[in-house]
């Protein structure tokens, strides 16, 4: 398997994808974002970070980046995209995915271990992972609200689109175990082909005891 992170200026967990990448034995290439080409490959990641500095919107003049052409090609082709965190932004900007990533409604930047439910194990990214398991993965962000029309939130879940939820330990899922104040909960979705998936919580961070868990582990793995 063949992937390519993209790096754009600002980003800072590009090594950090490369680095849980080859853990697993996947083939990887940092392209930059100013190519106008995608080696051969079967995924794209768009990694975290403050691309551009989070000027104007997140993800937004990352969006406009000459690679992103490509990528959305990819996407379009059938080929798999997987954002995380500023990439979730940079997919929802694009027009990738549906709806948009707002400020925390506390409006404070969030660091911490969430506890997140795999709502959608049907896909290429989460077959390795039971039905319903909760995982627990680190968030890091300042606009990870999710939020998106009634006529989209109704087709994300007609389409099973939704894949992550945040939920508290047990699983249950409240207001009181919502890191941001996302529609629904809503931690990842992925597009209606199930081919490009969004979510804010890094699992390149949980991939090794030593980091402080595994629980990012069966994402690479289901994509392997």
């Amino acid at each position: 398997m063949k992937a390519s992170v993209i790096v754009f200026p600002g980003s800072n967990c590009d090594r950090d994808v490369q680095v849980a990448l080859k853990k697993f034995q996947i083939d990887t290439t940092m392209v930059w974002h100013q190519e106008t080409t995608l080696p051969k490959t079967d995924l794209v990641v768009l990694p975290g970070g403050f691309s551009y500095g989070d000027y104007l919107r997140c993800g937004s003049m990352a969006s406009k980046s000459k690679v992103m052409n490509e990528v959305i090609k990819h996407a379009e082709d059938g080929g798999y995209v997987f954002g995380i965190c500023n990439g979730f932004q940079i997919l929802t900007e694009s027009g990738l995915l549906p709806g948009a990533l707002l400020r925390n409604n506390k409006l404070k930047f969030i660091c911490k271990n969430v506890f997140i439910k795999t709502t959608n194990n049907q896909t290429a990214f989460t077959k390795k992972i039971s039905e319903n398991k909760i995982l627990s993965i680190p968030i890091a962000h300042n606009e990870g609200n999710y939020f998106a029309s009634k006529e989209e939130i109704q087709s994300l879940k007609d389409n099973n689109q939704i894949i992550f939820q945040y939920c508290d330990e047990e699983g249950n899922i409240s207001g009181e175990s919502n890191p941001n104040g996302s529609f629904l909960n809503i931690a990842g979705i992925s597009n209606q082909n199930k081919n490009v998936l969004g979510m804010m919580p890094h699992p390149e961070r949980s991939i090794d005891q030593l980091l402080g868990g595994v629980d990012g582990q069966g994402i690479f793995q289901s994509l392997l």
